[in-house]
């Protein structure tokens, strides 16, 4: 397995590890609920050193994203973050990602983990097949470690290891400076729902980094936390996470991204497709279910409205924040209103659940 330049950092901790998708990470340390509780109350910190890097440089460099990309990168200004996603000509998706402009001429993506090889790899064939001339793309994975620190109290936290002006760091905006006497990228990005920062460093830094930052968060209840509690927050707050909401078989108009999906511009890869299911209707779509009854939905149950199933769980937990059995579920177009009641098939029962309106938190 792969491992983050924190994977000793996390041993030390006594963390719970798992193979996730190749990588050696923590699940948890103290407990999902508790870590999950921790962000919403004060703040956790999490290692996302394993999501991938990719710089595209080069005069036409935003031609390029443009048509590789879906959302419109020709409104985005120096230090600006956008949310973004590859597809297939057929519509369906590569990869969900995020978009980092330096200058009209330097660009950087951050993907998915275990989809960073598959990105570069179509990344390098789009631009092959293109005119694009003068664009260079570089993998930067290896070389670059990720932090992020998530919570209402992160910014108090992470100003006393900086003398960056945090305030003046709007959401999803990002600057350059030193955290801890280390040079960092500071984007006030995150995947949780709460304030927080995604900090990029050199990965020999890593675990520097992450020292200073526990040690700088100690009395304000700072928490190390794993990728279930990651989980659950991302979940409460509607956010996909690839393999789940979407996939090569998921398009972004039926996982509720049509707000990043910029039909209207020059022809970019999958517009046709996703044209054409935008004016013949989108067939399902993802909504937000909670549990009417004593029941956990997970990833691939049944969704049944009367004796017919009409869609399937993508994600589910029981929700540490409302206590309460929660859901994303891709359901047929018909059953997608809120106040829907439906039922979720879990093992040899059917329990009865509505579709409600989201965040659930």
């Amino acid at each position: 397995m792969k491992t983050t330049p924190l994977n000793q950092a996390h041993r030390d901790l006594k963390a719970r590890m798992v193979d996730f998708g190749g990588w050696d990470m923590p699940v948890q340390y103290s407990g999902v609920i508790d870590e999950h509780l921790a962000v919403r109350s004060a703040a956790g910190l999490f290692d996302v050193s394993h999501m991938g890097e990719i710089e595209v440089r080069g005069k036409g460099a935003l031609a390029y994203i443009q048509h590789l990309t879906i959302n419109d990168a020709s409104v985005m200004s120096d230090e600006q973050v956008q949310y973004s996603a590859f597809c297939y000509e057929e519509g369906g998706v590569v990869d969900d990602v995020t978009l980092y402009r330096f200058s009209a001429e330097h660009y950087m993506f951050c993907v998915n983990a275990a989809n960073t090889d598959k990105d570069f790899a179509w990344m390098e064939k789009v631009l092959q097949e293109g005119n694009f001339p003068d664009v260079e793309i570089e993998n930067k994975s290896d070389e670059i470690g990720q932090i992020a620190l998530q919570g209402p109290k992160a910014p108090a936290i992470l100003a006393k290891l900086t003398d960056v002006d945090l305030d003046g760091v709007q959401y999803y905006r990002f600057t350059e400076g030193e955290v801890s006497g280390i040079a960092c990228i500071i984007s006030r990005t995150g995947y949780t729902g709460e304030d927080g920062f995604e900090i990029y460093c050199p990965a020999n830094k890593t675990a520097e980094l992450w020292n200073a930052l526990l040690a700088a968060g100690k009395d304000d209840g700072l928490v190390p936390v794993g990728l279930g509690a990651r989980d659950t927050l991302r979940l409460e707050k509607k956010y996909a996470l690839y393999g789940h909401e979407l996939s090569d078989k998921i398009a972004p108009l039926e996982a509720g991204l049509a707000w990043i999906t910029k039909l209207d511009k020059d022809d970019f890869i999958g517009a046709a497709a996703l044209r054409t299911m935008k004016q013949d209707g989108v067939p399902r779509k993802l909504v937000g279910i909670k549990m009417a009854e004593s029941g956990i939905p997970r990833a691939d149950y049944p969704v049944f409205a009367d004796d017919k199933e009409v869609g399937i769980v993508t994600s589910g937990t029981m929700s540490p924040s409302l206590k309460v059995g929660i859901a994303l579920a891709l359901v047929d177009a018909d059953q997608a209103t809120v106040g829907t009641e439906l039922e979720i098939g879990i093992r040899k029962k059917r329990v009865k659940a509505e579709v409600v309106k989201t965040p659930f938190v």
